[in-house]
């Protein structure tokens, strides 16, 4: 088959997608298919650019900035995406028909896209379902539910349901979002795991611990998206919790919403155990985060969707335990205890929270025991060929 997969930005973007979608494209090649990638790209100088990356055709258009930008311009960016990505790759598209199109949200603003896709080809659609926005916004208190516009998104989302021949979400917990009397029934759906390719590659020592003054540290790393969902401000209660224990530190590595206002936060309340390190290409990001002992994992405690943050598998492939506080109810930690790799607890059990990261900074075998596992786990449940078969095994009678 001849597979397009959409995703709002691509490789070198440090986004957990950009390197899942990136996975996923290169197991579709190792499995048999042709692969294509389009996305946006704001860095470009022109309108679009096709380039083979591996075994893999990436097709980058020429969009506005959507991470790391103001809430309003990321929304106007985002819903101008689809428009932009067909006016500028139609040509492309209608000398590669695909024989199934797989797209990836955030963003929920595909819809005109995939219809368009649809209409050209008569491909299948797959919708890689990671966000339930605008419920997880409403939830965090950044939309008013049945404001303006939270129905304007509540349309947008639901649009893009329809065009999604399955729907795969990422935990089980998300199929009761879609119990509700207005949803039950409407789409095909399953559970569909995060997932990850384990890439046999030389781990480059990145040198932190010296660059950044911490030898000799147990290093707490949270790498990913500082936005309001995780609630970073639950990293900073608990290292001012531990700030006389010397031995700790804690590295937030990424970008995101909140990342000028934890930076303010950070000096103004003296948190000498705090460093903060921009986002950087995933390489670097995965030879920096090998040079930390655990993997922590934050959401936000009014959450009521669950969410497996893409985080996880980066710390879960370099062997990291990981230390977790989430929104009760979340799926993830029946998973992690399961298994034995990790810690949870709810956010707001700042104690137990404290006691967790006490245990883990002071007990070496028990984080390489745990970290082993997290790998195990990993490799069984999250691996990216398990995802394109279970992806490509709605279609496969339909293209042989």
């Amino acid at each position: 088959m001849r597979i397009l997969l959409l995703v709002d930005r691509y490789l070198p973007s440090p986004m957990s997608s950009a390197k899942m979608i990136h996975d996923l494209a290169t197991e579709m090649v190792n499995q048999g298919h042709d692969a294509i990638v389009v996305t946006g790209d704001d860095t470009l100088d022109t309108e679009i650019q096709v380039s083979e990356e591996g075994d893999v055709t990436v097709v980058r258009t020429k969009s506005g900035k959507i991470r790391h930008s103001s809430r309003v311009a990321r929304a106007i960016n985002e819903i101008r995406l689809s428009g932009i990505i067909w006016n500028t790759a139609q040509d492309f598209f209608k000398t590669h028909p695909c024989d199934l199109v797989i797209y990836y949200s955030p963003t929920i603003f595909w819809t005109g896209l995939i219809r368009k896709l649809k209409a050209l080809t008569g491909c299948g659609s797959y919708l890689v379902l990671r966000d339930l926005f605008p419920q997880w916004a409403v939830d965090a208190g950044l939309l008013k539910r049945y404001g303006l516009a939270y129905w304007f998104f509540r349309l947008q989302e639901l649009r893009l349901y329809e065009t999604a021949d399955v729907i795969g979400v990422q935990s089980p917990a998300n199929l009761d979002y879609f119990s509700s009397p207005s949803l039950r029934g409407r789409y095909k759906l399953e559970v569909l795991f995060n997932w990850t390719r384990v890439a046999e590659r030389p781990i480059v020592p990145a040198k932190l611990r010296v660059r950044l003054g911490l030898q000799d540290k147990v290093i707490f790393v949270y790498g990913g998206n500082l936005g309001v969902a995780q609630d970073i401000d639950n990293i900073l209660r608990l290292a001012a919790s531990l700030a006389d224990e010397k031995n700790v530190a804690f590295l937030l590595l990424g970008e995101g919403s909140e990342s000028d206002r934890i930076k303010r936060e950070i000096e103004t309340r003296k948190l000498a155990n705090v460093v903060m390190h921009p986002a950087v290409p995933t390489g670097e990001y995965l030879d920096i985060v090998a040079e930390c002992d655990v993997g922590v994992i934050t959401l936000r405690r009014d959450l009521k969707t669950q969410n497996f943050p893409g985080k996880m598998l980066s710390y879960m492939e370099l062997q990291k335990p990981m230390l977790a506080s989430i929104n009760p109810g979340n799926d993830l930690s029946a998973i992690i205890e399961s298994r034995d790799a990790g810690l949870v607890c709810n956010n707001g059990e700042d104690e137990v929270f404290r006691q967790h990261t006490l245990t883990l900074a002071r007990d070496r075998d028990l984080r390489l025991r745990m970290g082993m596992n997290a790998y195990r786990l990993l490799r069984e449940q999250f691996d990216v060929s398990t995802a394109v078969r279970q992806i490509l095994g709605h279609f496969a009678s339909e293209h042989p």
